[in-house]
């Protein structure tokens, strides 16, 4: 048997129907202090040096996510296929 389920939600909604909290205030906050500390030219706040440890794994992670949708939908079609 198979079914979908199809549900519209905004992403606010499905954050409180999961029970996740708020934290747009404190992102909010944390985007802000940042932006006055690369203002105002304090040592480390370079945005490349900030950002490039995410950059390298967030590049890995991104490849590791296309392989395995990849994977995901070659193994698809041939489950599904009545001719294999």
């Amino acid at each position: 048997m198979k079914f979908t389920i199809n549900v519209d939600m905004t992403p606010e909604e499905l954050r409180r129907a999961l029970g996740l909290p708020d934290v747009s205030a404190l992102q909010d906050e944390m985007v802000s202090r940042i932006k006055e500390q690369m203002d105002a030219g304090a040592e480390g706040y370079d945005p490349l040096t900030l950002f490039k440890p995410y950059m390298n794994s967030g590049l890995g992670s991104m490849e590791a996510l296309q392989k395995m949708l990849f994977t995901m939908m070659s193994q698809y079609g041939r489950k599904d296929d009545p001719k294999s």
